[in-house]
């Protein structure tokens, strides 16, 4: 029988394997961060913990199925941004959010409304000067395509707005509109925030146009917006945008963000700038496509949550296709998560969310130390049994498991960086039992080598022989582990995702570490003289086998 064709150049094989691990640590230290080392879960690192109380407009008390709805949302943002180690737990009637870290600016991201709407502008204006504010002509709406501050967001290519825009007029508001109630100190949170709601919808949402004005130069965009996500879409609006630079006045709702297919982000090569891009279902496509023909050159807003994110200006009419983008100060990040917030849904309740707590990782450190102890104990139990029963090829697995070490350890800190993954205790044991599991590959290889010399053969026409015959038992193998984890993943939640990941990357990297180190190395020393010694090698007893069965079945001949 040939050897392989696998094995004809183990040089070439071994070169193969440095190349791609020098390509690792190239994109270890040369990009990203630079720093060489894995992100940590919450229980090895601590995390930031927000918890999430859900606010409903009548201040009745949350359904159980709508904050399973909520959460299930939640977790699919946290996979959609690639959150790793994240827990979304249900606690009473709230939900608790723990991320890694001591970011909570990421847990209150998640858990976004995320509640859209598309309104036209009807008027806008900087939010300052509250004493009085410009107001249209009577009967006309402001015009949508007002010069806009440098803050405010604009689509490419937004041109000034017509200069022959009538100039507003100067107007201070009457006393006798709608005013905020002062706060009951007999009221329950609960019945407090409904008041407040209530509050709230009166004087932002009001169809008379002078309490309308009044609400304009009142808001306070500072503080804390009791409609977010409570806000009425058939009625009209005053709101300010994310950055509280305007306050808007709002027609109502035209598209809802139900009406959205998709979402993505991406980088406007020609502006410089992140963007959102949103393709909508059927209905929502014949929607936008009347909006933009009704409004050329005047605004329209997107509405996240009752706060605009940008009031662009239509620059051309009817737009079709069903696709369009918003654009503001976005960052890569911030675009990502707006996309991915849109892209799963609104959630069925607001939330109002508490100050970020610290979750200390003092336990999970002192696992982990255990942890490591045990698994170090038994790789050195295992590798001393090794070189004491197959000698020279226990350094072999010796160096093999060193190699796939490093791998694994690169490739970690490189999805921590590409894919926020978070290595947790789970992560560990399933790392631990991948290494082991590639140790057991090693082990098959060497018993398929005695088998050969068994037969008579020597070690260096051994080692070509029993590596055709190992490689589609190890393939075997490593397929079934791999199908396992990647059910397990599929189908678990939590940190057994973790255990899951670690352990179908490990998998991956046995057959990649047996096919490009462990039998190169085998194949090498089979070539030379001093490694096929028996005493070097420890092969001595299975060749003495042989010769005593050849010397036996030679009797049996002369018999």
């Amino acid at each position: 029988m040939p050897p392989s064709q696998g094995s004809a150049h183990p040089l070439r094989l071994l070169g193969a394997y440095t190349a791609l691990l020098a390509v690792v640590y190239a994109l270890v230290f040369f990009t990203g961060d630079k720093s060489p080392t894995p992100k940590l879960g919450i229980d090895l690192q601590g995390g930031t913990r927000v918890t999430l109380s859900a606010r409903t407009p009548d201040g009745s008390k949350p359904s159980q199925d709508s904050l399973k709805k909520a959460q299930d949302i939640i977790e699919n943002r946290v996979n959609g941004l690639g959150v790793s180690g994240s827990e979304v737990v249900i606690d009473g009637d709230n939900i608790v959010i723990t991320v890694p870290g001591d970011d909570g600016q990421q847990a209150r991201a998640l858990a976004t409304t995320a509640k859209l709407y598309i309104r036209p502008v009807l008027q806008a204006v900087p939010a300052t000067g509250r004493g009085a504010t410009p107001q249209p002509s009577p009967g006309q709406p402001a015009p949508a395509a007002q010069p806009t501050t440098p803050e405010t967001p604009e689509t490419p290519g937004t041109p000034e707005t017509p200069e022959d825009s009538p100039a507003p007029q100067q107007r201070v508001f009457p006393a006798q509109a709608p005013t905020q109630p002062p706060a009951d100190p007999n009221l329950t949170p609960t019945e407090a925030a409904t008041k407040e709601i209530q509050a709230a919808k009166a004087l932002r949402q009001s169809t008379d146009p002078a309490v309308q004005q009044t609400a304009l130069a009142m808001l306070d965009c500072t503080k804390a917006d009791p409609l977010a996500g409570n806000d009425d879409p058939t009625l009209p609006l005053v709101t300010c945008s994310t950055d509280g630079t305007e306050v808007f006045l709002l027609d109502k709702s035209r598209i809802d963000g139900q009406e959205i297919k998709d979402a993505t982000s991406g980088l406007n090569q020609q502006q410089a700038r992140h963007e959102v891009y949103l393709d909508f279902k059927s209905g929502g496509s014949d929607a936008w496509a009347a909006l933009t023909g009704e409004y050329v050159y005047k605004r329209v807003a997107f509405v996240l949550d009752s706060k605009v994110v940008s009031a662009p200006v239509v620059q051309q009419g009817p737009q079709q296709g069903g696709r369009t983008q918003i654009s503001g100060n976005f960052t890569a990040t911030t675009a990502k998560e707006l996309a991915n917030t849109l892209k799963y849904g609104s959630l069925p309740l607001s939330f109002q969310t508490s100050e970020a707590e610290t979750v200390s990782a003092t336990l999970g450190l002192s696992s982990l130390k255990a942890g490591l102890f045990a698994g170090a104990i038994g790789l050195a139990v295992v590798l001393l049994y090794c070189l004491a029963y197959y000698r020279m090829l226990g350094l072999v697995t010796g160096l093999s498991l060193l190699m796939s070490g490093l791998a694994v350890y690169g490739i970690m800190v490189l999805l921590g960086r590409w894919i926020g993954f978070t290595l947790d205790l789970a992560g560990i044991a399933g790392l631990i039992i991948g290494i082991g599991m590639t140790a057991d590959s090693f082990v098959v290889f060497f018993e398929r080598i005695k088998d050969e010399m068994r037969e008579g053969r020597s070690f260096r026409s051994a080692a070509p022989r029993g590596w055709q015959r190992a490689r589609r038992t190890v393939l075997s193998g490593n397929a079934v582990s791999f199908l396992a984890a990647a059910v397990l993943y599929i189908l678990a939640v939590g940190q057994v995702k973790g255990f899951a990941f670690t352990l179908g990357l490990t998998t991956i990297l046995d057959v990649v570490v047996v096919f490009l180190v462990t039998s190169p190395l085998v194949l090498l020393a089979s070539r030379t003289a001093f490694w096929s010694r028996p005493s070097v090698n420890g092969l001595g007893a299975i060749q003495q086998i042989a010769r005593e069965r050849k010397a036996a079945e030679a009797a049996l001949g002369k018999a």
